[in-house]
């Protein structure tokens, strides 16, 4: 009986630290917004066309300048994105990891102070004050039940499973998608 009861101790003690690798595997990767941006490739240096006998104005100098838009159809133009011709540069490495990310809201979807599906950013006003950052430095995320935020300006946390997938909005595009599990106020 007593050989019983110290196999029964010896197993135990030596499970214990299989669960706590278990557990540390639950948690999120938490994630810094660099590591969002894939290291860049160098690019072959063009020759300086105004130095190779070209106009600074280039083959548009006889065009003009653009005709002036109607009243209000700035509103109806997409903003300028930095690389918004091209598809964005993201780590495909990160998609489908789960992540814990902290960033400052754009609310897409909201109704009163409940936000449902907002853009995070990596400093407060992005998207909508300045010209928006690169696609791969806004994360489009989705709560399922909201949340509650007291301030628009406050830093928040957000952690969920990240997705490589680009998401169009009105305000800009995002490189990322989460399906937030949680949102919470940051208080660092």
């Amino acid at each position: 009986m007593r050989n019983a009861a110290q196999f029964t101790i010896v197993a135990v003690l030596a499970f214990l630290p299989l669960v706590g690798s278990v557990r540390a595997a639950d948690d999120p990767r938490e994630i810094k917004w660099a590591e969002l941006m894939p290291p860049i490739e160098p690019q072959p240096k063009k020759p300086k066309t105004f130095f190779s006998g070209a106009t600074p104005m280039g083959d548009n100098a006889a065009a003009g300048p653009p005709p002036p838009l109607k009243e209000g159809a700035w509103m109806s133009q997409k903003r300028y994105q930095p690389g918004q011709n091209l598809p964005p540069r993201v780590v495909t490495a990160l998609n489908g990891t789960r992540v814990k990310i902290g960033g400052y809201i754009v609310p897409l979807d909201f109704e009163s102070t409940t936000v449902k599906e907002f853009l995070l950013v990596p400093f407060v006003g992005a998207c909508i004050h300045v010209p928006p950052p690169p696609a791969n430095q806004i994360v489009y995320v989705k709560s399922k039940d909201g949340f509650e935020i007291h301030d628009t300006f406050d830093p928040v946390t957000v952690i969920g499973t990240i997705k490589t997938e680009t998401a169009f909005t009105g305000i800009a595009d995002a490189g990322y998608s989460i399906d937030a599990e949680r949102v919470e106020a940051r208080t660092e």
